[in-house]
């Protein structure tokens, strides 16, 4: 493979990312609805993942969770490099910041053993 056939490639390649993981355009070639299941079943897996790390702040939330988290996923999509506790934790920062969790979890958990 010639250096110009790699580079297209490795365009081709984040084209397809960026329309799975960040709300990108779908590459040409492929099927903007299969593209759009693929990409949520991805960012439900990933949900799964930051819901079992961080219990508590998934639980404030309730039924605002999810698109929350939806919102969080498209606009930061996961690094390669990082790992899912890295992730979670960037999540909950989020949360903080947009102002959607106001206590942090250190808060709950003082709060629960304290409460009685």
């Amino acid at each position: 493979m010639t250096g110009p056939q790699r580079d297209r490639l490795a365009e081709a390649q984040a084209e397809l990312l960026r329309a799975l993981l960040a709300d990108g355009a779908p590459p040409a070639g492929f099927d903007p609805e299969r593209l759009r299941v693929e990409a949520n079943a991805l960012r439900s897996k990933r949900r799964r993942v930051v819901a079992m790390i961080e219990p508590d702040a998934c639980a404030e939330l309730e039924d605002r969770f999810v698109p929350l988290f939806d919102e969080y996923a498209r606009t930061h999509p996961k690094p390669t490099s990082t790992r899912a506790r890295e992730d979670a934790r960037a999540f909950v920062t989020w949360l903080r910041e947009q102002g959607h969790s106001a206590k942090p979890r250190w808060w709950q958990r003082w709060r629960a053993t304290n409460s009685r």
